[in-house]
């Protein structure tokens, strides 16, 4: 993998509480809303699930997921092609946090901000 070992960590606060924040990550109905303007492949189930296998697309550039652990406030979902690493999720009542650590010539950190922005936007409007 060509690229930079990049990792970021950010946690903020949305006011929502945890069954939003939960269905808003782990739905892809919901979170194809907000992490536009990156689509999915199709045929993903109504809720991920361990071992659940899927393709993203940042324009032509392909990022394989598979998701590797999920609990009742977390889900890490394993990442290769465009980005060699993984992202991990928590979450609580009215806060979430996003790590992610991997090879890309993505820029990683930024594609972070505004997907984190973007779900807080969602979960408030909700």
């Amino acid at each position: 993998m060509f690229g930079t070992f990049q990792q970021t960590t950010l946690r903020i606060e949305v006011n929502a509480p945890v069954e939003a924040i939960r269905d808003s990550l782990l739905q892809p109905r919901q979170f194809k809303q907000w992490l536009w303007p990156q689509t999915f492949s199709a045929g993903l189930p109504d809720v991920l699930e361990k071992e659940t296998t899927f393709t993203g697309y940042v324009g032509p550039i392909k990022v394989q997921h598979r998701v590797a652990d999920l609990s009742a406030q977390h889900v890490c979902l394993l990442l290769w092609e465009g980005i060699d690493g993984f992202h991990e999720w928590r979450w609580g009542d009215e806060w979430v946090q996003s790590r992610i650590e991997g090879i890309s010539l993505l820029p990683i950190n930024l594609a972070q901000s505004l997907n984190l922005f973007r779900l807080k936007r969602f979960l408030e409007e909700s």
